[in-house]
């Protein structure tokens, strides 16, 4: 059973705001709620129970705001889409990186908004996306027709390598970053200063080729043997 439902004007969309971002998440329900055809059935950050709310609210659209949610060890859309087959996923104030963009693509959104959209590119995006269609700024679509041309290339941004040549302490720090956590966790798990571990991790990307952390991350996890 869906949650669009008829009115005067034509079809309401049933939105859940999973946003980490209080701010964000309520300055999205202020906007809109202002629309007849979008109404929020909740909101909130990601948490274990939270899947257990969003399939109760049934909504046709789910907003998210955190690549690190969606690309989490936990596989949060993966599930989403388990338990609620005929949902999308639309991710707000997003960067125009081509890497991270691609792997939420094959992930399952069908929403990709920047951090500079307005509001109403953000209104019109939950509209497409809920009727069926899919939205990425024009500046990325050329990284899904070169993906489809040359599907043996990797993500932009990583240098396929056949092992992750790092010291010991690296193997450490990456180990780590493999399994979801910040850099202030590793610093507090390691016993080492946060700069410490930003130095650390800005010299690992540049060994491996990889434009961001977590692009690293991923990378991390398909050498996970060669870490353990």
């Amino acid at each position: 059973m869906g949650s669009e439902v008829g009115t005067p004007h034509g079809i309401v969309t049933a939105v859940f705001l999973l946003a980490e971002n209080r701010l964000l998440r309520e300055a999205l329900i202020r906007l809109l709620s202002k629309k007849d055809d979008i109404r929020v059935v909740g909101g909130g950050p990601y948490s274990p129970q939270i899947l257990q709310q969003i399939v109760a609210t049934e909504p046709n659209v789910v907003v998210l705001d955190s690549v690190s949610t969606a690309l989490s060890e936990d596989g949060v859309i993966r599930r989403l889409h388990e338990a609620r087959p005929e949902v999308r996923v639309v991710m707000v104030g997003m960067e125009a990186d081509e890497g991270v963009f691609l792997r939420l693509v094959k992930e399952g959104v069908l929403g990709y908004v920047l951090k500079d959209a307005s509001a109403a590119e953000v209104s019109r995006a939950i509209r497409d996306v809920a009727a069926g269609e899919a939205v990425c700024p024009p500046s990325l679509s050329v990284a899904l027709f070169r993906c489809i041309a040359h599907p043996q290339m990797s993500l932009p941004g990583v240098r396929a390598k056949k092992t992750l040549d790092f010291s010991p302490r690296q193997q450490q720090l990456a180990r780590l970053i493999r399994d979801g956590l910040s850099n202030k966790e590793v610093a507090a798990r390691l016993n080492l200063s946060e700069q410490t571990v930003k130095n650390h991790v800005h010299r690992m990307l540049r060994k491996v080729g990889a434009a961001d952390r977590l692009t690293m991350a991923e990378l991390c996890r398909s050498e996970g043997a060669n870490l353990n």
